[in-house]
């Protein structure tokens, strides 16, 4: 009964009413302190880096007051520019508060170098799958004398032999040396 008494008693009514005005008094200071604290209402626009060089991305963002991080470099484009800008998170036209950082992926120099497998002995046409399933384009067809028809007897890149486990740049054109099947 006791209980009862004490929640419509005086002192209860003054307790939560003090409770209430303390909860509202602190929410407001930490919504007036984050709104301070997190430039609530600054916006700055990010730019368009595509195709940009480094040092201009980084004059660029620099005036903005951002900042870029080189996160990764893509599969080479011959479209664009050598160590220039493919893509940006965030994209361009989106708003962000000033040190933000806009991560950057860049276009390599050139295309990777790939391990030219150990074909010899092998048909043209698997030669030929295996060859483009790497990345590299099929040139020219050179036959020598050889009883195997279409076998291959060796591989050629800009009239150099190509050995097994030598490197070449992907898209790299490669001829093969194939045999006639006529026996000599």
């Amino acid at each position: 009964m006791n209980f009862f008494r004490f929640l419509i008693s005086k002192s209860f009514f003054i307790q939560i009413g003090i409770a209430v005005i303390s909860l509202s008094l602190l929410i407001s200071i930490i919504k007036w302190w984050l709104g301070f604290t997190t430039n609530h209402e600054q916006k700055i626009q990010v730019p368009n880096l595509n195709k940009m060089s480094l040092t201009r991305v980084e004059t660029t963002l620099k005036e903005l007051n951002l900042d870029f991080l080189v996160i990764d470099s893509a599969s080479y484009n011959p479209k664009y520019p050598k160590k220039s800008v493919i893509e940006q998170t965030p994209e361009s036209g989106s708003f962000v508060k000033e040190k933000r950082k806009i991560y950057l992926t860049l276009n390599p120099s050139k295309y990777r170098d790939i391990s030219i497998p150990d074909l010899n002995g092998q048909s043209k046409r698997q030669a030929i799958t295996q060859l483009q399933s790497k990345g590299f384009k099929i040139g020219k067809f050179y036959y020598i004398p050889d009883i195997g028809k279409d076998v291959i007897r060796g591989l050629r890149s800009n009239g150099k032999k190509l050995k097994p486990g030598s490197k070449l740049e992907k898209n790299g054109v490669i001829d093969l040396i194939l045999g006639d099947g006529k026996k000599r």
